[in-house]
């Protein structure tokens, strides 16, 4: 038994999915658009969250392993913006009497648009689609792009949520990263949010980046416990630059080994819950009062390709270059290439690269990871009498597996339920990993990012 971590656990600390869908997108593949349609058409799931793609950055973060596009030409984003609006017509006739409780606006660098982009933008979805009065719209938001007076037009246009990305307050590291920022300037943006009356002021964060030790970030930690978010995430930096070019001008001997991370979390999780955080899933924080730490005591919380996230039951529908969807029983996803986009909308009206549709087994398994990594227990029962399977037989192989993580400390296990343990929290992607039929083979594993 390890419930003290001295058991040596380093045979978990492997390559691994971070979840925001099963299957993951790696098992997206060439799709029919009819399937697509007809799924669309079909799904019985009462809302709507959407997502819209903004791939513009002035200049580049290296950690950042979004798709995103690197210029200054606002041409570009004129263009861009001519297709997405196009894109948001035509999806809105296929969700006419579908509510919209959720809008988000990712990237790249949403406010790399003007104020009448993005206006402009907003009007032509609550033109094509049905948006609640009391939507919650997030922007994401480079400080850096941002004065403070834009927030009041921001507000304005409906915008009433945002999502401030800080990273690390350490100069050292904002420079290894080309992410050099104005810590005043980040306080005078939430200081106005607040004046403002925004609904949610969210900070995210990222671990395990170059020159980062538990005493610098411990210091990042206390800053932002002193600006106050509503919420923040703290995520894992994945460190994979075989696949995204920028992360190779990062200096990997810079890089805090495995035990080093686990410290420098260990420490910022401590901190924010000493300051009355909540610790939502694997790398989320929130007051009690938000809406994330409401939907986790309330058993809502859901997981998708935005992370941690409420209103579980809508479909995810993803606008823009790159974006994906999850609606009804299909995972699809556009075109990541800016000229692949254009063409698609040009010759089919949609922008459908690739897709997958889930089977029933799908189905399961991602209920099983989805209450795990966002609750970090499972009772059997729950899953059996919803897909009507009797899951000790279903996943006895699993359960094995799982036993063998009991030993280890993770969790504990018996015939009904299954709980993470606190320390097991750490290495929750390693234990959803038990029942990810796609993990097979080990070669597939690399495409993911290190779990700790």
């Amino acid at each position: 038994m390890n419930q003290s971590g001295t058991r040596p656990l380093n045979k978990y600390e492997i390559n691994g999915p971070r979840y925001t869908s099963y299957p993951t997108a790696l098992q997206l593949g060439q799709f029919n658009r009819d399937t697509m349609l007809d799924s669309y058409r079909s799904s019985n799931n009462p809302g709507l969250s959407l997502y819209l793609h903004i791939p513009f950055c002035h200049s580049p973060c290296y950690y950042c392993g979004c798709n995103k596009l690197i210029t200054r030409n606002s041409n570009k984003a004129s263009r861009y913006l001519d297709y997405l609006c196009r894109e948001i017509a035509t999806q809105g006739l296929l969700f006419a009497d579908k509510p919209v409780h959720q809008i988000h606006f990712g990237g790249g660098t949403p406010t790399f648009l003007s104020d009448e982009q993005l206006h402009h933008i907003l009007t032509t979805l609550t033109e094509q689609f049905r948006v609640d009065e009391d939507a919650e719209i997030s922007l994401e938001i480079d400080p850096r792009t941002v004065e403070v007076s834009r927030l009041d037009i921001l507000k304005s246009m409906g915008i009433n949520r945002l999502s401030i990305g800080v990273q690390d307050f350490h100069p050292q590291v904002q420079k290894a990263i080309n992410r050099e920022q104005d810590e005043q300037q980040i306080r005078a943006l939430i200081v106005r949010a607040y004046q403002l009356d925004f609904a949610s002021v969210s900070l995210d964060l990222i671990y395990g980046l170059p020159h980062q030790t538990p005493q610098s970030f411990a210091e990042t930690i206390d800053k932002v416990i002193e600006l106050s978010p509503d919420r923040l995430s703290v995520f894992h930096y994945a460190h994979l630059p075989e696949r995204f070019a920028a992360q190779r001008k990062i200096d990997e001997t810079a890089l805090p080994d495995s035990a080093t991370r686990k410290k420098i979390f260990a420490i910022a999780k401590q901190k924010l819950v000493d300051a009355g955080y909540l610790c939502i899933g694997m790398d989320h924080f929130a007051k009690a009062d938000d809406s994330l730490a409401i939907a986790q005591q309330n058993g809502r919380l859901h997981r998708n390709f935005q992370g941690y996230t409420t209103h579980g039951d809508c479909d995810l529908l993803g606008m823009g270059v790159s974006a994906i969807s999850q609606v009804n029983d299909v995972i699809v996803q556009n075109d990541k290439r800016l000229k692949g986009y254009y063409n698609r909308l040009d010759d089919f009206g949609f922008a459908l690269d690739k897709g997958y549709q889930l089977s029933q087994d799908d189905l399961i398994r991602a209920a099983v990871i989805r209450q795990l990594i966002c609750h970090f227990d499972l009772t059997f029962a729950d899953i059996g009498n919803a897909y009507d399977i009797d899951f000790s037989l279903y996943f006895a192989e699993e359960l094995r597996q799982l036993a063998v993580m009991q030993e280890d400390g993770l969790l504990s296990l018996d015939d009904h339920k299954v709980c993470v343990s606190p320390h097991g929290r750490a290495y929750i992607r390693a234990i959803c990993m038990v029942f990810d039929k796609y993990l097979e083979r080990k070669t597939r594993r690399q495409s993911f990012s290190r779990i700790i």
